[in-house]
This record gives structure tokens, sequence and C-alpha cells, in this order.
């Protein structure tokens, strides 16, 4: 399974929309270099695909960028909430991250779900830590470099 990186959005602050870059390094342990979220813990880097965005603006947000729902990156191609924890994905040509978990609690409903009644992020958002760091840019691919599947399969191959 193959996909792209469509954009990249930080913040420097919580509560604020997030920039689109147009490329950034991520940190082995950390995250996305300069965001307010990178940190050692399990949920350094979110991503959402852009064909979730598309349906909220078909639902009268016509409006919505990249960013908008909070992500740090904008995917295209990629069925993203598919991917079991533990999935390795591989962005561009060095960095990997590890999915760590598949959507998240909404405790305040946000703007979006105020004017639209929905909102994909809990549902369809994923959050992964950086394992390899490397920078990525918008139009790098993504592609599974491993999944908890492949991986129990490899090793009882070599067994």
């Amino acid at each position: 399974m193959t996909g792209k990186i469509v954009a990249i959005s930080i913040s420097k602050k919580k509560g604020v929309p997030k920039s689109n870059v147009s490329r950034i390094r991520l940190i082995e342990g950390f995250g996305l270099e300069g965001d307010i979220h990178g940190g050692d813990w399990h949920r350094q880097v979110s991503l959402l695909a852009l064909e979730r965005i598309d349906e909220m603006r078909a639902k009268g947000l016509p409006d919505l960028q990249p960013g908008a729902f909070a992500e740090n990156i904008t995917t295209e191609f990629i069925e993203l909430p598919a991917f079991p924890l533990g999935t390795r994905l591989k962005l561009g040509d060095e960095a990997e991250l590890e999915v760590t978990q598949i959507g998240k609690e909404c405790h305040s409903r946000c703007a979006i779900y105020a004017t639209v009644g929905d909102c994909v992020m809990p549902r369809e958002g994923i959050f992964a830590r950086v394992i390899r760091g490397g920078t990525i840019m918008p139009g790098d691919m993504i592609t599974v470099s491993s999944s908890p599947q492949k991986m129990k399969r490899d090793f009882m191959a070599s067994s």
C-alpha cells in the first residue's frame, strides 16, 4: 500500500491553528521539529487523509485546508485507520513512523463539529511515534515498511 504526503502542518503553541510548511525534519523519539506536540510520548505525529477532509468539505465546509484538524501530516491514497497498531510507515527516503493510536476522544466538540455535526479526526486520524528521523516534504511517498502481521511472518520464517 502506497500513498503520498499532501501537506505538513505544525504549530508552536497549543490551541492555535497549524501552519503548513514546505519541508520539515522528523526527529527520532520526538516528532516534528518545531511542533508543540512533539515530545517523549506516543502521539508525536498525527496523520489524516485528504479524502476525509474532502468528505467534511462536502458536508458544508468548503474552505477546510490541510491542517484544519490539527493533523501534522495530510496524506492521500492511503487508508490510514486500516493499519494495525505497530505498523511502520516509511516517509520519503529516510523517516519511519510507528502507528501507536487510531483516532482519539474529542472531549470538547470542535468548531467543525458544531458547524456540520461531525468530525473525522476522532475516528479517522492516526497517531505515531518517530522511529527514524529524516526530512520530509509534500509529494514524498508513504509506504508500509512493516506491519505486525508481516513482522510475525518474518520471525516465523527465520526461526
